[in-house]
């Protein structure tokens, strides 16, 4: 009897771990490396992989055209002429998440960032950035700051360190001239 139980034990033990392998590659995927490990595609259709900026402290900022946020792209754009000297990257993530208003199609999105705001700072193709198909990085900040990092609406700003790690989730009411973010972008900016 103990045989058989023995052997109805062991075989469910390896059924769970065939079952549960998936998710285990996964949740390494999510929670390990750094930001430098992602890649968004440009909204000029090139690619924009974050490791061209290893060593460089990134604010990728989720964004949209038609939002009550939108003019803080002239915030961010102020932010990247201050700092890009210095070291830090300021990166544009159009998304239509959050009540449809990013409709828009790239070029345009590109040209309207462009026309409107001088916007110089690298921007990425459009992408979702909270739920099951968010971009991979947005999924592996959430892993690594926790469910406060999410999104939850547009112009929200994640900072990376130098080390490609993330630092902190700032959200949307939080402006780009902000003490407490330009504070943190300092901090970061000194560390080597």
């Amino acid at each position: 009897m103990r045989l058989i139980l023995l052997a109805v034990l062991g075989a469910l033990s390896f059924a769970a771990a065939v079952a549960l392998a998936p998710w285990a590659g996964r949740a390494a995927e999510t929670t390990g490396g750094t930001a430098f490990d992602h890649e968004f595609r440009a909204i000029d259709e090139g690619k924009l992989p974050l490791d061209q900026y290893r060593g460089k402290v990134l604010l990728v900022v989720n964004t949209a055209s038609f939002c009550g946020f939108t003019h803080q792209y002239a915030g961010l754009q102020k932010l990247w002429e201050t700092y890009e000297g210095k070291g830090l990257v300021v990166i544009g993530v159009p998304s239509n998440d959050f009540g449809a208003q990013e409709p828009k199609a790239e070029g345009e999105i590109k040209d309207f960032c462009e026309g409107a705001f001088g916007i110089t700072f690298p921007l990425t193709a459009k992408y979702q950035v909270r739920g099951q198909n968010a971009h991979p990085f947005y999924k592996w900040v959430v892993s690594v700051l926790g469910p406060s990092a999410t999104p939850r609406w547009n112009f929200t700003k994640i900072l990376i360190g130098r080390d490609g790690r993330p630092v902190a989730s700032y959200g949307s009411t939080t402006t780009p001239s902000s003490r407490e973010l330009v504070d943190a972008i300092e901090r970061e900016l000194g560390r080597s």
